[in-house]
């Protein structure tokens, strides 16, 4: 049995980025599912593991960690392989910059304000999808793809030349988003379009797409 466990809820972008950071260091795992939506992390037992009811939570062996970031830290920090942060002092802050964009601004404007409602609203709400709502977001989430596409200039990844915590916590986030007709307008034939599909071709992404982790489930 492995030492690692996350709980979590497939569909959820963030659990999807800690399954990635343990994807790319080629490290065993096991998922352990909590229910179907984002009502099963309210549950008394989960509450227990985390207090605010939110997910991912990751285990190692007696050890138990919540919030993405950290958690992606931690197994960098933690397991062989190839460095997910880079060396570089200005890389790191843009790194960590990107982490917090993506915290303060991609997940409540982009994968809440517009995701979650073209995708989720009739399921987790039991309403259909607030127009009004995803007008009131679009200004901020163009915003935010404008600045990420600055911010990664001509480099390969968001942060630098090579693969970083930024690019783990972003990808999930704008996987799902590309799937409305919003993202269609917003990033077609974009820069930020093409990292995005270079990163759908990694493995870590392959691994952990919706399906698989049902499945796995």
């Amino acid at each position: 049995m492995t030492d690692f466990v996350v709980y979590g809820i497939p569909g959820s972008p963030y659990m999807r980025s800690a399954l990635m950071g343990l994807e790319e260091k080629s490290t065993a795992y096991r998922l352990a599912v909590l229910g179907r939506d984002i009502g099963a992390a309210r549950s008394e037992e989960h509450l227990q593991r985390h207090p605010f009811g939110r997910i991912p939570i990751l285990e190692h062996g007696e050890f138990r960690l919540y919030e993405t970031q950290a958690i992606l830290r931690y197994l960098d920090a933690t397991l062989p392989g190839t460095a997910l942060q880079p060396k570089d002092a200005r890389a790191i802050a843009r790194m960590s910059q990107i982490a917090g964009i993506v915290d303060w601004y991609v997940f409540p404007y982009i994968s809440v304000g517009i995701t979650a409602e073209r995708f989720m609203a009739q399921r987790i709400w039991n309403r259909p999808p607030s127009e009004a709502n995803i007008v009131q977001a679009l200004p901020k989430a163009r915003l935010c793809l404008q600045e990420l596409e600055r911010l990664q200039g001509s480099a390969e990844f968001l942060a630098g030349d090579s693969l970083s915590l930024a690019d783990l916590l972003v990808a999930p986030q704008l996987q799902f988003f590309r799937g409305t007709p919003e993202a269609q307008e917003l990033m077609q034939g974009t820069p930020l379009d093409d990292w995005l599909k270079r990163m759908h071709a990694r493995p870590s992404m392959q691994a952990t797409e919706l399906e698989r982790l049902q499945q796995a489930a």
